[in-house]
């Protein structure tokens, strides 16, 4: 099992977790709405270091936004083993012909 899978199945652990002891659970309660704003906050941070060409800062920001991703993706009930798949099916295809296919 990948840290990422680790990491997503935590997530899914915390989410009938207490508030008060849980960042995940606390992220969790407050909605899918706020999970993806979250999400969209770390994004920008991460874009941010990206151009400033800060390798470690980008690393840890990279971080963050795979937490958030697979927060807000477990306030909508969506699986990380349901976007690997996705990748999986992608996999081999020119990303010219698929975004062409949708």
């Amino acid at each position: 099992m990948s840290a990422l899978e680790r990491l997503a199945a935590t997530i899914e652990a915390r989410k009938g977790a207490d508030p008060d002891t849980s960042w995940t659970a606390k992220l969790l309660a407050k909605g899918p709405e706020k999970c993806a704003e979250k999400f969209g906050e770390e994004s920008v941070e991460a874009i941010i270091e990206a151009v400033k060409g800060d390798r470690d800062r980008l690393t840890s920001e990279a971080a963050d936004v795979l937490y958030h991703l697979l927060v807000m993706l477990a306030a909508r009930d969506v699986a990380l083993a349901d976007v690997l798949a996705e990748l999986e099916r992608r996999e081999g295809t020119s990303g010219i012909a698929e975004k062409a296919a949708r």
